[in-house]
């Protein structure tokens, strides 16, 4: 496999992280690789600098994980790991949704409401691929409008290990349409301007996710 730097005007640094981020997230970086400094900055055509700031950055979202001599190894996300993912998830998005329904404004609503078009389309199409784009847009775009610096981040660092599982823990379509169903049910919650009601609905789609999650894990499915 080649890494290649995106064609996109970010600092060096920043292009090499979303290379080694985005070869992580699908695998071409696969669990237990190596993330030699020297390699990577070779298959990336720059220097070692930018590229170690792209490994620590890498490192600190839980990608990747300092062995005990030194070398940052990408991580292996165990269904252990994701119910311990969700479990924080389902507080932190619950928190989101009370923020939102206090800033909502009606520009807030529109693009919601586009994006439920847009998923809709994306499960009578059957693609799945276009279902998991629209659900993290979906989330995002309820983060951007909770206007809390420190709450999307952390909920960026948990998505992008979300991501990496998805490679390895597939769901099955059958779940797109109660995943929308439920994205429904939160956005009516905003649109009331209750934000208790708002936390409930989004904690109760995060917490149907990690009771999935727990069934697995026992071996129910």
């Amino acid at each position: 496999m080649a890494l290649r730097l995106p064609t996109r005007g970010e600092a060096l640094a920043d292009q090499a992280y979303i290379a080694l981020r985005d070869a992580i997230v699908t695998h071409e970086l696969p669990p237990g690789t190596r993330l030699s400094v020297p390699e990577m900055a070779r298959q990336l055509g720059i220097s070692r600098s930018p590229v170690r700031e792209a490994i620590a950055r890498i490192t600190y979202e839980g990608l990747a994980h300092i062995e005990s001599n030194r070398s940052a190894v990408v991580s292996e996300i165990r269904i252990e790991d994701l119910i311990e993912i969700y479990s924080l998830r389902e507080v932190l998005e619950g928190l989101a949704c009370r923020l939102a329904a206090e800033r909502l404004q009606q520009e807030d609503v529109t693009q919601l409401r586009t994006i439920l078009d847009e998923h809709e389309q994306a499960i009578s199409a059957g693609n799945l691929e276009r279902h998991y784009e629209l659900d993290q847009e979906f989330h995002a775009t309820i983060r951007r409008i909770a206007q809390h610096h420190r709450l999307i981040e952390s909920l960026d660092r948990l998505q992008e290990q979300i991501r990496v599982a998805m490679y390895t823990t597939r769901r099955s379509p059958g779940g797109m349409p109660q995943a929308l169903a439920e994205h429904h049910a939160i956005v009516d919650a905003l649109v009331s301007g209750d934000p208790s009601q708002a936390e409930q609905a989004g904690r109760a789609h995060v917490s149907r996710l990690l009771q999935d999650l727990r069934r697995r894990l026992d071996g129910e499915d």
